[in-house]
């Protein structure tokens, strides 16, 4: 079984141009991704996609391996399913590349022993909200399960509603997500879905087309780096752990 880690880094963030290059402490944001991902002894190879010269740029002046892709993708998906079009493996993870302080033990947590039955495998890390803010946030985006654990529906709204009872963790989707290569095939060669569209998460075109999504519960929280003010409290924290 092989397994690869992709880090998609897009230049043209509407809330953060050039979010992937944002410097910290010295090296762009990419960088610290890439590093922690590649402490996995358990994946075999780690690689950015990206469809800018400037993200590639760094990418050879701090040694990362890259693949340059189509900036026609609208969803990181999109991305690793171009990727895993030229780069052979069984298991694609997908690492976002605003997550710098991702732990790499989370890797751990979704990578399989061996090789998954399902064809079309697909799983998702997800985090426990512990602020009611972090519930309302529409960024943050909510899943409910089965009792396998596996997904019904995402939403950025709350759900579930809490009419009858409070007795529930909200969990979030986090940025670690693994894709078999069939289940990236079948991504591509289906339409968005409805509720994909509504939701804007590319994951729920798997699961209104009867595909499992398994959701893995991860104590190890990450921060999205959204806005200057979450760029800052990751320098901080990083400049505390170094």
């Amino acid at each position: 079984m092989k397994t690869v880690a992709v880090i998609p880094a897009r230049y043209q963030s509407s809330r953060m141009p050039g979010k992937p290059l944002a410097d910290i402490l010295g090296k762009p944001m990419i960088w610290w991704v890439y590093k922690e991902a590649e402490k996995c002894a358990a994946l075999d190879g780690v690689l950015i996609a990206t469809d800018d010269e400037r993200i590639a740029e760094a990418c050879r002046r701090y040694g990362l391996r890259y693949e340059m892709t189509s900036a026609d993708h609208d969803t990181p998906t999109g991305r690793i399913w171009e990727v895993s079009t030229r780069v052979e493996a069984d298991l694609y993870l997908q690492v976002m590349g605003d997550e710098p302080l991702i732990n790499v033990q989370a890797f751990d947590l979704i990578l399989p022993a061996a090789l998954p039955q399902d064809p079309y495998y697909v799983a998702v890390l997800t985090n426990v909200m512990t602020h009611p803010a972090d519930v309302i946030d529409f960024s943050n985006q909510k899943v409910v399960t089965n009792a396998a654990r596996e997904v019904l529906m995402i939403s950025r709204s709350p759900i579930p509603y809490p009419k009858g009872t409070l007795d529930f963790e909200y969990e979030k989707v986090t940025g670690i997500q693994l894709y078999s290569r069939q289940a990236l095939d079948f991504y591509h060669r289906t339409p968005k879905s409805a509720l994909e569209k509504a939701e804007e998460n590319d994951m729920m075109r798997f699961i209104e087309n009867g595909h499992t999504v398994h959701a893995i519960q991860s104590p190890y929280k990450t921060v999205s780096v959204d806005t200057p003010k979450d760029l800052e409290l990751v320098r901080s924290v990083l400049q505390k752990k170094l």
